[in-house]
């Protein structure tokens, strides 16, 4: 067995029991991704020096505590990557764009503050489309974001190339992002299991704090615990942090409910997407018929229900998408490094009025309570399809020429995701199905608002009836 065969939290384990190193655990990686990097578009920049550094101080951490019986983190000494969209002290952050192709953050964000506390060590930055608009992961700075399981198609987006790191062993687990579905798509994409956790249950800033409240930060990992476990890493509120989710009971973390049951559940099932005109591939109804007849046989209830089917998230969503566009500072001269997608969203953004912009985010509060109230109040838990499509071809979600069009696509693609950004439930994706050409389709469950360690305890007990994490591509 190799090293990136075993979990994260295996290789925690091997490393508080001294079978296995923090710095051979980390040259291990560093060599998979000199190998297959350029393959799968996994990471932007890649930064030895700090992980080798990081991964030294490990070790020397566990040493001492394996001396004095001490206690480590549970993820101590084990590879976490960061999101290029995530600032990290004296390490490149480009967004994703050629415009900041050359930026070096001065500071840390609060997530990369917390997997420093964590223990664990940084083994680069991870792709990331530019400022994380679209729902695909290719810019003008790496080779494309891909899935490994079909090369040829796209890791999703935006955090996309966390995924193809995560799902190409490059890493055990990775930092992601999830303003409209931006983990929850890539793990579909790549057969990971991701978690968008609940509005405030991550702390973003201190410098890019999302207004908005769609943005959060989460896990992609290859199981249900190991997600968990850098879930608890992450959690917790931070200096000027605008939400905070409820926290768990005391005494109680997310890795305590991964290995709990999670009692007979209510399941509204939701195949239809929120969004007119969408038609949902045959191959993402069949994992969510397969992910409803597989919750039966578990003992839950399971209901269909609809929602009403109109343009308003549409609407709202797009406003609100224009202006995050306008966020990222770019000069005048600038502008033409962008990407046509990129630069339509902005010149959009930069017309909207505070009027408009205002009644977007009414909207996403009135869809929060319509769903509190409407569906939520009878049932624990949403099941609908994570994608409306397959992971699509490399390019094939690209519009360049008609940008206005390409959004419109990248909507069509995933119509399920977005509007538990706007309510601010938790949601996660869950890797059940697989083609019969061996494509992962994932489905998603959402829960009320602060009570994801249901999602969590339901995703695990899902995972013990059908494991997946052995379920390995081809240039594993």
């Amino acid at each position: 067995m190799a090293l990136h065969d075993l979990t994260a939290l295996e290789q925690a384990e091997a490393i508080r029991t001294g079978t296995v190193s923090p710095v051979e655990l980390t040259e291990h990686y560093l060599s998979r991704i000199d190998l297959l990097n350029d393959s799968v578009g996994a990471f932007l920049t890649v930064t030895p020096e700090l992980a080798r550094k990081q991964a030294a101080e490990a070790e020397a951490e566990a040493l001492a505590a394996r001396r004095d019986g001490r206690e480590l983190p549970p993820l101590h000494g084990v590879p976490v990557p960061v999101k290029d969209l995530n600032l990290v002290a004296g390490v490149r952050t480009t967004m994703g764009s050629a415009a900041y192709a050359d930026h070096v953050a001065d500071i840390d964000d609060h997530v990369v503050t917390k997997l420093r506390e964590a223990g664990t060590v940084m083994l680069g930055k991870t792709n990331s489309p530019e400022f994380c608009l679209p729902c695909y992961t290719e810019n003008r700075l790496a080779p494309p974001a891909r899935t490994p399981w079909d090369p040829r198609r796209t890791a999703g987006g935006s955090s996309g190339g966390a995924a193809a790191a995560v799902a190409s062993g490059l890493a055990p687990l990775a930092q992601g992002t999830d303003g409209g579905g931006s983990i929850r798509i890539p793990a579909s994409a790549c057969g990971l299991f991701g978690i968008k956790p609940s509005r405030g249950r991550v702390s973003g800033g201190p410098v890019q704090h999302d207004v908005t409240g769609l943005s959060t930060h989460g896990p992609l990992a290859r199981t249900v615990a190991d997600a968990a476990a850098l879930l608890d890493a992450l959690a917790g509120p931070m200096p000027g942090a605008p939400y905070d989710a409820p926290s768990l009971p005391p005494g109680e973390t997310f890795s305590t409910y991964a290995g709990r049951d999670p009692g007979v559940l209510r399941v509204a099932t939701m195949p239809h997407p929120p969004l007119p005109g969408v038609e949902v591939h045959p191959d993402c109804r069949a994992a969510h018929d397969d992910a409803v007849a597989l919750l039966c046989d578990l003992g839950h209830k399971v209901d269909e229900v609809a929602l009403p089917v109109d343009d308003s998230l549409r609407n709202a969503f797009v406003t609100v998408w224009e202006v995050m566009a306008c966020t990222f500072p770019v000069g005048p001269e600038q502008e033409d490094l962008l990407m046509p997608l990129t630069r339509s969203l902005r010149e959009r953004g930069g017309v909207v009025s505070g009027q408009q912009f205002a009644n977007a985010l009414y909207t996403f509060r009135a869809l929060g309570q319509h769903l509190a109230e409407a569906v939520l109040s009878s049932y624990d838990v949403i099941l609908t399809p994570t994608l409306a499509q397959p992971p699509a071809m490399i390019g094939e979600l690209r519009n360049d020429d008609d940008p206005a069009a390409e959004f419109a696509a990248l909507l069509a693609f995933s119509p399920f995701t977005s509007l538990h950004n706007a309510t601010g439930q938790p949601a996660v994706s869950v890797p059940l199905h697989w083609t019969a050409t061996d494509l992962p389709i994932g489905v998603m469950l959402a829960g009320r608002y602060g009570e994801d360690a249901t999602l969590v305890s339901l995703s695990a007990q899902l995972e013990a009836a059908r494991p997946w994490h052995e379920r390995r591509p081809a240039l594993w």
